[in-house]
């Protein structure tokens, strides 16, 4: 049994204060978010997680990438699309994964620790188009999906290629919503995995009762929901589990929504029952989503709590 994060941690970004670092910013070269990334790092190591992320310190999940894509813009911080939408300009989060991945390879002295390592996360394209608006160009959503999981896979790959991560997640919180047209979603999620030879796993934030079995179809390693938040998706598990025994199960075991450190028997209790449902070697424990919003101190102390269930049951 392995532990990771769904991404965010809570941001610190710091004034340069070295003179070099002061310099750099004198002439516009200073990465006020270089600190945060190796803070997060950091935490999450000493916290214990074995899959780590760079801790998405740049942004809100939907701009970080639509930032960097044709035929989208940012208004007022929202992303609008007005024209079709095109391959990314640049790669947007390979050198934060590569520092990550950099920094944690000096906290093991020069060698990342087997069964350890950092994951590519990017934002899906469900997600994304239904958080913009459509200006113009498209007369339907499901058409910009498609186009946008095209635009996407490029970082996918990219990802893939130049930080070789344990694997890449995609995060599609919309999926369970009801909006979401589930052929269209599957297709454009069949996009990002074509060819790539690591695992994908796909984040789904929110109650499963209704989407779990057309999830359970998309063509994905890892399928990733939250337990604690909510008293509804254990019992969906135990119903349904059969319909994805063929993927392993990031499970949601500490409570993203509340800024308190959750009750060490609760999430005892949940991660023993994830167990006798999928078995240790299927199940990856994590937040049920981002903490972002968390007090940097709370959000160590829910992943320790975390990792001190995973090495109990190990």
């Amino acid at each position: 049994m392995k532990s990771t994060v769904v991404g965010s941690f809570p941001v610190e970004v710091k004034e340069p204060s070295s003179a070099k670092n002061k310099l750099l910013n004198a002439f516009g070269a200073y990465d006020p978010f270089k600190d945060s990334i190796k803070g997060s790092v950091i935490a999450q190591l000493d916290a214990g997680v074995d899959i780590i992320s760079d801790g998405q310190v740049r942004g809100d999940m939907v701009s970080i990438f639509t930032e960097y894509i044709p035929g989208m813009k940012i208004e007022d911080g929202n992303t609008v699309i007005v024209s079709k939408i095109r391959n990314p300009t640049q790669e947007i989060s390979v050198d934060d994964l590569k520092y990550a991945k950099k920094v944690m390879k000096d906290y093991y002295g020069g060698n990342i620790p087997e069964g350890k390592g950092v994951k590519g996360i990017i934002t899906g394209p469900n997600t994304i188009v239904h958080s913009s608006r459509i200006a113009s160009f498209y007369k339907n959503k499901e058409d910009a999906i498609i186009d946008l999981a095209h635009s996407l896979k490029y970082e996918v790959d990219a990802i893939a290629k130049k930080v070789k991560p344990v694997y890449i997640q995609v995060d599609e919180p919309f999926l369970s919503t009801g909006m979401v047209e589930m052929k269209t979603a599957r297709e454009a999620i069949g996009i990002l995995k074509d060819g790539l030879e690591i695992p994908l796993a796909m984040h789904v934030c929110g109650i499963l009762k209704d989407a779990f079995a057309d999830i359970a179809r998309f063509n994905v390693d890892i399928l990733d929901f939250e337990f604690a938040g909510n008293n509804v998706n254990m019992g969906v598990l135990e119903k349904n589990y059969s319909l994805i025994a063929n993927k392993k199960l990031g499970f949601g075991c500490v409570d993203s929504s509340v800024n308190v450190v959750d009750d060490k028997s609760d999430v005892d209790e949940l991660v023993k029952k994830a167990i006798e449902i999928v078995g240790k070697d299927n199940l990856i424990l994590d937040p049920d989503c981002g903490l972002r919003r968390a007090p940097k101190d709370v959000a160590f102390d829910k992943l320790k709590l975390m990792n001190e269930i995973k090495d109990k049951y190990s």
